[in-house]
């Protein structure tokens, strides 16, 4: 495996979005476009061949999608509660749409995708907490939708109409742990499309992205622009993401370049 400098990189970089159109490496997959970047350099997932390669990770997307990047999983606070099975789930999830069928009569879920500024069909939103410096994540039954009101009502009965104890990420742990993966950024952007059915990329956009901010995660969850997604079902939890629209990422960054 070639090692590069940060410099190198972008000149490869530069070099693969002179070819032009490229197929895609990974046909129907959703990370089609950083798997076939990978592939191009030889590399394993986001295992960056540079100095320091702890501090880097490489993120590709299609320009032209309305999909949220998942910008790292971390599972809610208090740990020891266990959270997802031991609450939401039993007294907040409902029926999984294919229980009975693909998995248990009893298989329930609990899948929301929710953010700061709006409160979801089921009453749940993301609240910062300066004060306490925590996110956490907040119900109100009254917010819930009437086309669920059976499941408002199955709420009630489980004693869950007040969230007593909310699930929360504490504001150093959630920048330690988003630091971790993304404390500087490839972001790569690629024109996408379908010739004969199949894909091909143009990674047409190079972002260079340095010193990720706290503050400025902080501003983009409040802002509603950074989303926190749960999906769980009583037989398994996918893990909870912290996800944002391709377009402001750069806005968790102290510095961007564009090449």
């Amino acid at each position: 495996m070639k090692i590069y400098t940060k410099e190198s990189l972008i000149d490869a970089l530069k070099d693969i979005r002179a070819k032009g159109w490229i197929k895609s490496r990974r046909p129907g997959n959703d990370g089609a476009v950083g798997n076939t970047l990978e592939d191009l350099f030889g590399i394993e997932e986001n295992n960056l061949p540079i100095p320091n390669a702890a501090e880097w990770e490489l993120k590709a997307q299609r320009e032209k999608t309305n999909s949220l990047v998942t910008l790292f999983h971390m599972e809610p606070s208090p740990r020891a509660l266990k959270f997802i099975p031991k609450i939401l789930l039993p007294i907040y999830g409902w029926k999984h749409e294919k229980a009975g069928t693909t998995y248990q009569k009893n298989e329930r879920s609990f899948r929301q995708t929710i953010k700061a500024t709006t409160i979801s069909d089921r009453g749940f939103y993301v609240n910062v907490e300066r004060q306490n410096e925590r996110v956490s994540i907040a119900f109100d039954i009254d917010k819930v939708d009437q086309r669920h009101d059976a499941w408002r009502k199955s709420v009630i009965m489980n004693g869950g109409k007040i969230l007593s104890d909310r699930p929360y990420w504490g504001f150093h742990n959630l920048y330690h742990k988003a630091g971790t993966k993304l404390f500087n950024c490839f972001f790569i952007k690629a024109e996408s499309k379908i010739e004969d059915k199949i894909e091909y990329f143009k990674f047409s956009t190079i972002i260079m992205l340095r010193n990720l901010s706290k503050e400025n995660i902080l501003n983009n969850i409040e802002s509603g622009n950074l989303f926190i997604d749960f999906d769980a079902r009583t037989g398994h939890n996918h893990g909870t993401k912290f996800r944002i629209h391709q377009k402001y990422i750069p806005e968790l960054y102290a510095e961007s370049r564009h090449y």
